[in-house]
């Protein structure tokens, strides 16, 4: 029973403190206003960096910040303040953005590194919790999530305060790519590895490229015909095409036994009793995720790849596509 109750304990700290880091950040919507619009105005006009730093957990969540900027079209880097003391000061140029995170407003790194800021010509903005701070009166603009009351007991670790940095740096961040008309090419081009990589670059065209195959018939050919190709190609179906070379159906060899019980001599049969005559087709600039996608919500194992002739120039199989790594 007391192993029970210690559980019980435990889902309970953790439902009080989602709720209470949840509150803040509808409280926070409240403070949103034009000043908010100005920053990220004078961000999109910037020719230089965003440059983002911070100590200590606000240092983290400027990397966060920093990365999320980087890989949705804004230019930026993290910052470390004691190295900018010892001389990577060297790496901010006049037309930089700096933002500074602390909470407190009082960070004494952070605090060393303004009057250099200042003479570089970089503009300033703090991001703090105290807007009567120190940085808050030094800085060019200010974003101020307000005295916030934080989600641990003691009141000492960060964890309201961050969070809303964090929820703030994301939003602007998105409002940012919105402004930039960011597209998931663009973001492809950021996140070119992984899976991710895969799904926003790799289009039928890649598969194409890999597989090289292309099983076509005429309308005209007979069901002997088709089986010798389907076994050459391997991918059981072959695309049918009229005398002008444009796509007008598939066959697989799903038709072939469905065919063979029911009609006599059918191995000298024409395909064109058999064939599928509204075969659904994608093209070879449309992303291999879109084609998987495809196939597998119709159940289909293979897709014709046409060009705007309407011409078959590939088919490929669903497991080309899975064999990539989707």
């Amino acid at each position: 029973m007391e192993e029970v109750l210690i559980v019980n304990d435990h889902v309970a700290t953790v439902k009080k403190v989602l709720k209470e880091e949840a509150s803040a950040i509808m409280n926070l919507i409240d403070r949103v206003n034009l000043d908010v619009a100005n920053i990220i105005e004078m961000i999109l006009s910037c020719k230089g960096r965003v440059v983002v730093t911070g100590v200590g957990k606000s240092g983290i969540i400027a990397r966060k910040i920093t990365a999320t900027f980087a890989s949705t079209g804004t230019p930026s880097f993290f910052f470390h303040p004691t190295e900018g003391l010892h001389g990577d000061l060297g790496m901010v140029t006049k037309d930089d953005m700096i933002l500074a995170l602390s909470n407190s407003g009082e960070t004494e790194e952070v605090i060393q590194i303004i009057p250099s800021i200042k003479r570089i010509g970089a503009k300033l903005i703090a991001f703090v919790g105290n807007e009567q701070s120190t940085l808050a009166d030094k800085a060019d603009y200010l974003l101020c999530i307000g005295n916030v009351k934080e989600a641990c007991p003691l009141g000492l670790a960060p964890t309201t305060s961050t969070t809303l940095m964090l929820t703030l740096g994301d939003a602007i961040a998105i409002a940012l790519l919105k402004a930039r008309n960011f597209s998931s090419e663009d973001f492809a081009v950021y996140h070119p590895g992984g899976s991710l990589g895969k799904k926003l670059l790799f289009t039928v065209n890649t598969i194409i490229g890999i597989t090289k195959k292309n099983p076509t018939l005429t309308h005209t050919s007979t069901v002997k015909d088709a089986i010798f190709s389907m076994t050459q190609s391997g991918l059981g179906a072959a695309s049918v095409i009229n005398d002008e070379g444009r796509l007008v159906g598939i066959i697989t060899d799903g038709d072939i036994r469905r065919a063979i019980g029911k009609i006599d001599r059918f191995i000298n049969l024409s395909v064109e009793e058999l064939y599928n005559k509204n075969p659904t087709t994608i093209t070879e600039g449309a992303l291999a995720v879109e084609a998987l996608n495809m196939m597998e919500s119709l159940k289909f194992n293979v897709l014709p790849v046409v060009n705007e002739e309407y011409e078959p120039i590939a088919m490929i199989h669903l497991h080309d596509i899975t064999r990539l790594g989707f």
